[in-house]
């Protein structure tokens, strides 16, 4: 199973469908209950961050927005990953383990 390393930006684990979104005009395509994954996040991506099950970024650290906001709406993330737009493809199933800031593909 291939393994994208990064940042344990918010404790848990979960496996669901990625949306890789590169800007946020492409919301649109996001669901309730995927994992977002994207370069990287600003106060504006906060709705849609709300409605995910994990968030994985390319950049980013422990102090991240993308790290901040997960962990107060208690959902898993890994940040920092340098390659996880260009390694995920939307619609895979993937599982983000948060704890260990690893990313699994399936």
């Amino acid at each position: 199973m291939q393994q994208i390393k990064g940042f344990a930006g918010s404790q848990g684990s979960v496996t669901d469908i990625a949306r890789v979104l590169l800007d946020i005009n492409e919301i649109g395509k996001f669901e309730a209950g995927n994992i977002l994954v994207t370069v990287s996040t600003s106060p504006q991506w906060t709705p849609i961050m709300r409605l995910a099950s994990a968030i994985v970024t390319d950049i980013g650290g422990s102090l991240s927005h993308a790290a901040i906001v997960s962990r107060e709406f208690g959902i898993p993330a890994v940040v920092g990953t340098k390659k996880a737009t260009k390694t995920i493809k939307d619609g895979q199933k993937i599982t983000v383990d948060g704890s260990k800031g690893i990313v699994y593909l399936s």
